[in-house]
């Protein structure tokens, strides 16, 4: 297979990519394209797309996804297979995306498409990458802008990476970062880092962003929790030299234990009993197993890039530009037979 197999190819036929991963977004759908649309308009760009990407959703997503196609030439829906979560999501957009310049931006209206003008213009400036950053976060709760707001600045104390505080993935990106983008395989990703990591010129658009407009948030505690463990262990070693140091630190303290109790029985005084025994062996056994649960975590995703399994699979591919689109990959994603808008063999 030659190089050129290996890599991602296609024709940028068009100005603008807009970027929407969509899960369970019936509700803002309709006026996330509305706005969209005219943004693009507003700014004078005729050629543009706007891609769509159901992340499996479970409500009315995918028909209004192809309700927009039948009257709308500008999009593009993409199916996937079931809900690979809203970074594969956003991969999959990037893989199909043709254009230029390449906005991504989530469907829920928080970050307004209103802003595509102002990026458009750094861009035009000279910038790689414009990307939004929050100056408040309305509508959400005070624990989640406390955590948000932690796990940003413990981030960049943690990497060696300059990742931008108080950014998501609402960004304007040159086709030239799209591609180094999707040349990178890794499956646990975390795309506003990787985006950090590339380098390039890439500028701040200070904003307020809105509560959603509506729908429920689709980032519980939970998927909070694996969003940063998946942060962490992709841009920083850190938590594995924190484990290194706990175990040469309880390794000091049971020396100085052990030399103590042996002190206590050579000079004939009381050595302490089994409850204090017992809780010190309690203590580095608690200590033992988070060590090996920080190692079980980098081994996991070791074990699961070496499957080699495909990044996300997808259903269906629909849209009146389709026809048009050339692209492939022998990158970890599949193959895509656009003119049918099913998955090939």
């Amino acid at each position: 297979m030659d190089e050129a197999e290996n890599s991602l190819t296609m024709d940028v036929i068009c100005e603008l990519s807009v970027i929407a991963p969509c899960f369970n977004e019936e509700q803002s759908l309709s006026e996330f394209h509305r706005r969209t649309r005219f943004a693009c308009e507003n700014l004078g760009v005729v050629n543009y797309e706007i891609v769509l990407v159901d992340d499996g959703s479970r409500d009315g997503t995918w028909q209004i996804i192809e309700d927009l196609t039948s009257i709308d030439c500008h999009v593009v829906g993409i199916k996937l297979m079931r809900n690979h979560g809203h970074q594969l999501a956003v991969t999959a957009g990037l893989a199909a995306s043709r254009g230029e310049r390449v906005l991504l931006i989530d469907a829920d209206l928080q970050d307004p498409p209103e802003l595509l003008p102002d990026m458009w213009e750094l861009m035009d400036r000279g910038a790689d990458v414009v990307y939004g950053q929050r100056k408040s976060r309305e509508g959400e709760t005070l624990f989640k802008r406390v955590t948000a707001s932690i796990f940003y600045r413990f981030l960049a104390r943690a990497t060696d990476v300059q990742i931008p505080l108080d950014t998501g993935d609402f960004r304007l990106m040159s086709r030239q970062i799209v591609d180094m983008l999707n040349v990178m395989p890794e499956r646990q990703r975390f795309i506003r880092g990787m985006i950090s990591w590339i380098g390039g010129r890439q500028v701040p658009l200070p904003y307020d962003r809105k509560p959603r407009v509506a729908g429920a948030t689709k980032y519980p505690l939970k998927k909070m929790i694996l969003f940063a463990i998946d942060a962490f262990t992709s841009f920083s070693i850190m938590p594995l030299r924190i484990a290194f140091w706990f175990g040469m630190l309880f390794t000091i303290v049971a020396f100085l234990v052990l030399c103590y109790a042996l002190t206590q029985w050579w000079l004939g005084g009381t050595v302490i009993g089994w409850t204090s025994l017992t809780a010190a062996v309690a203590l580095f056994s608690g200590v033992q197993l988070a060590v090996l649960g920080v190692i079980g975590e980098y081994l996991g995703r070791l074990v699961q890039e070496a499957k080699g399994r495909p990044l996300y699979l997808v259903e269906n591919v629909i849209g009146k530009s389709v026809g048009k689109r050339v692209y492939r990959s022998t990158r970890p994603t599949v193959h895509i037979a656009l003119g049918a808008g099913r998955i090939s063999p």
